[in-house]
């Protein structure tokens, strides 16, 4: 059967809301609801409420209320401010201990289509990176497309149960992404590769297919290189004029490995920061991960420029990499342009960007102590600027709701000092990397109580199952 076959069945069971998914359950205690199509919201007696100000600054608002219309935040008022007109729901957040809010968490680097290999690599036995890619990419031939479909899922469920509202992602499969983020309900900017280890025949023009119907996904179209050293220099300019025809994002490992550095020296005859100048890839619309081995002179370049990088302290641990130059960074003022991803399950023990946020901050703490207010933009304000979504990463009227709802009597945040709440910043990273209470992406209810409202996780747990053990046959 051909992959286009079993991507129209796949469909089919997502109209018919058949296999993994379910009818959202709108019953909860926290709840009143007033209409079953909701639109306005009210989100009231919250405690406390983390966010980035309109210049940037690290507040908290204690006990405060947001209105939202449709995917909008159109109030955000002491309790006593917003008058309760007729919300088709009002959410209660000062019941039974209370709940935090912050902004919803933006991941900027992850390859959601290998969930699947989850336990296929032994990590602590590979000798070094470009081993753990080499072994990658084998593996990857025996995963089918309605495989990658229902990896998709699972990565983008077990991030959005961390708080994540908005991943980049990259990898050989368009239409896997697409149709895990429109079951999801999540943000997604779906890269594919133009250059693939694992499908030889991607290139620019199936990119380009993608980004001239744009329009019609739910995801959004982007372009990813996973080497520059394994790009030629026609591809190069090719990707180049189609990132000034669509004004879409580029997003690349650089510099993961000396092995990757040296051997793009020798295969094109400069560092790849020098190449990405040379082609005029060198911008704000170029999203770079990893980044260690670059010079001291390219890490100003790579600033002035508003070069996005993706700080991966976990990946970059476990597979004996080494350790990102940050506040190198940092002091050539690059800072505000370096977010968090969690790459995959290849690369990290959880999908999330809380323990992530922690790892960053041992790694560097031998030089400086990375401030926990600091991190806490990494994951979310950074994270949109990094991606050029400028409505999202705070929380204040006119963004985007997306909301993240933290239990506060849970182990993790309590005990806080309740003269000084920016402890409980402090807590969330060191001590949370729990599951969220409620999430919100888009002004709509995507968990409830801790459960999702449109993927049946026992089911979906079943059928990874299933799918990777079927891998594994193949892989025989």
């Amino acid at each position: 059967m051909s992959h286009q076959n079993i991507l129209e069945q796949i469909k089919e069971r997502v109209e018919n809301k058949t296999d993994i998914l379910h009818e959202a359950n709108n019953e909860h205690s926290r709840y009143e609801v007033n209409a079953k199509n909701y639109r306005q919201i009210l989100i009231k007696n919250i405690p406390f409420i983390f966010t980035c100000d309109a210049d940037d600054h690290l507040i908290c608002l204690k006990n405060y209320s947001i209105a939202i219309k449709n995917d909008l935040i159109t109030e955000l008022e002491p309790l006593e401010k917003i008058k309760e007109k007729k919300f088709d729901i009002i959410y209660d957040a000062g019941k039974r201990g209370g709940i935090v809010v912050t902004p919803g968490l933006i991941n900027g680097h992850a390859h959601i289509h290998m969930y699947l290999l989850r336990s296929a690599l032994v990590l602590d036995e590979e000798k070094s990176v470009d081993d753990t890619i080499a072994n990658m990419a084998k593996w990857q031939r025996f995963e089918d497309e309605e495989a990658l479909f229902y990896a998709a899922i699972g990565d983008l469920t077990e991030q959005q149960k961390n708080g994540i509202t908005t991943t980049l992602t990259h990898g050989p499969s368009f239409n896997a992404g697409e149709i895990a983020a429109k079951i999801t309900q999540h943000n997604l900017i779906n890269a594919v590769s133009a250059v693939s280890n694992s499908r030889p025949t991607n290139s620019p023009e199936m990119v380009e297919e993608l980004l001239a119907q744009k329009k019609k996904f739910y995801s959004t179209p982007a372009i990813s290189l996973h080497y520059l050293y394994k790009t030629p220099p026609t591809t190069l300019d090719k990707v180049k004029k189609i990132i000034e025809k669509y004004q879409t994002l580029l997003t690349v490992h650089m510099a993961e490995s000396q092995n990757v550095a040296a051997i793009t020296v020798k295969e094109q005859g400069m560092s790849e920061v020098a190449l990405l100048k040379k082609f005029d890839l060198l911008n704000n619309r170029t999203i770079v991960s990893h980044s260690i081995y670059v010079s001291p002179e390219e890490i100003v370049e790579m600033s002035k420029n508003q070069i996005g990088i993706v700080h991966l302290p976990t990946s970059n641990a476990i597979h004996k990499s080494g350790i990102f130059p940050f506040w190198q960074f940092n002091d050539a003022n690059g800072y505000k342009n370096i977010c968090l991803g969690t790459d995959s399950v290849v690369s990290k023990s959880k999908l999330d960007l809380l323990t992530e946020a922690y790892q960053a901050r041992i790694t560097h703490l031998y030089s400086r102590t990375i401030k926990y207010g600091t991190l806490f933009k990494m994951m979310t304000m950074n994270g949109a600027r990094v991606l050029n979504l400028h409505d999202r990463g705070k929380i204040l009227p006119g963004m985007k709701a997306d909301l993240v709802f933290w239990k506060l009597r849970d182990r993790g945040f309590i005990p806080y000092d309740e003269e000084n709440p920016m402890t409980l910043i402090g807590n969330l990273i060191t001590h949370g990397g729990r599951s969220v209470r409620d999430l919100m992406i888009n002004g709509k209810f995507i968990i409830k109580g801790r459960r999702h409202q449109f993927v049946d996780e026992t089911q979906l747990l079943n059928t990874l199952q299933k799918k990777h053990m079927a891998m594994r046959q193949r892989k025989k």
